[in-house]
């Protein structure tokens, strides 16, 4: 592509800045209910921060295309508490104690608190999508929540087993890269797109979702605690076999594919170190297999925005992948 992309993380802050707020302050006051709990936990949750990539992909999506409304800002927040509600359930499922570096909120208010807060933030989520009065919106809303719903059933299903590379990719958009696809949907459904034209952006959103998500599953394996800001090797530890555990199964040793198995049927390190299972990805090219298929995917995207006219939200959706693939945390 002719257009050259956005060179840093501040471009694209500084050409969202305002956007952005914008979506806090919704984001915040979407978050308050009359029981004191909810908001607690609703507040607790946002301050904790995050990249909010998926309401800037919504905003990128729908300036991109010429949309200046409203809608984006009401959008934004409305995918960032549903995001915000699956990261609460999924901390109770995996019962972990951390997220971003802070104590997760189960931690403090108990899982049935926590259970209850995420629904109502769904919920919240869906009254504030219908002051859009856009029926595609809740449609793709409704299919965003069953889809994820459905990926956690899949994960608890797969758990202490061995899984295929299709019932990987298909968990990992189920969970992740579904979310990235409607973010910018939605955001091509303000601006009026046709419907090739939102297949496109949906197209982009759901490659850098499985790259994105690709990523964070290599991380997991390979980062530090420090950097990570939770446990590393948190998927091992709870059954989860990832991309690059899977290609190591397929293509180790007998003895390294049955020190990952006991390691996944364990749901622990008590057999079988870290180290060891870290020296069988890398004696496989695991990690590097995991790591090119995530530039794979990142490249995808990039392609999917060959319609879109030249523009700064252009160039900044042009250089998110690269983000994405490059993070260290």
């Amino acid at each position: 592509m002719s257009t050259p992309t956005i060179a840093t993380a501040k471009e694209i802050f500084d050409l969202l800045h305002d956007d952005l707020l914008a979506i806090e302050r919704e984001f915040e006051s979407a978050a308050v209910s009359s029981v004191r709990a909810i908001t607690d936990i609703a507040e607790y949750l946002r301050e904790g921060g995050g990249k909010r990539i998926r309401p800037s992909l919504l905003l990128l999506s729908a300036r991109s295309q010429g949309y200046t409304g409203r809608g984006a800002t009401r959008l934004g927040a409305v995918v960032e508490m549903v995001h915000t509600a699956t990261l609460v359930h999924d901390d109770i499922i995996d019962a972990a104690d951390t997220r971003r570096g802070r104590p997760s909120p189960n931690t403090t208010w108990g899982n049935p608190k926590c259970v209850l807060a995420g629904d109502w933030l769904y919920m919240q989520a869906f009254r504030v999508a219908l002051e859009e009065r856009n029926f595609r919106v809740l449609d793709l809303l409704i299919s965003l929540t069953q889809q994820m719903v459905e990926g956690e059933m899949i994960q608890l299903e797969t758990l202490g087993r061995q899984v295929t590379f299709k019932e990987y990719h298909d968990l990992i958009y189920r969970k992740t890269a579904c979310l990235f696809e409607v973010s910018m949907r939605l955001g091509a459904v303000l601006s009026g797109a046709s419907p090739d034209q939102e297949e496109s952006m949906g197209d982009y959103g759901r490659n850098l979702g499985l790259a994105f998500q690709i990523v964070d599953d290599v991380l997991d394996l390979t980062a530090t605690e420090e950097v990570l800001g939770k446990p590393v090797a948190s998927d091992l530890r709870e059954g989860k076999a990832t991309i690059a555990v899977i290609h190591a199964l397929e293509n180790g040793t007998a003895a390294e594919r049955e020190a990952i198995l006991t390691v996944l049927q364990d749901e622990s390190f008590a057999r079988v170190s870290h180290d060891q299972i870290l020296a069988a990805l890398h004696n496989n090219g695991s990690v590097d297999y995991a790591t090119g298929m995530a530039y794979e995917y990142a490249e995808n995207a990039r392609q999917a925005l060959a319609f879109l006219p030249e523009s700064d939200y252009k160039r900044a959706l042009l250089w998110v992948p690269d983000f994405v693939v490059a993070r260290d945390k």
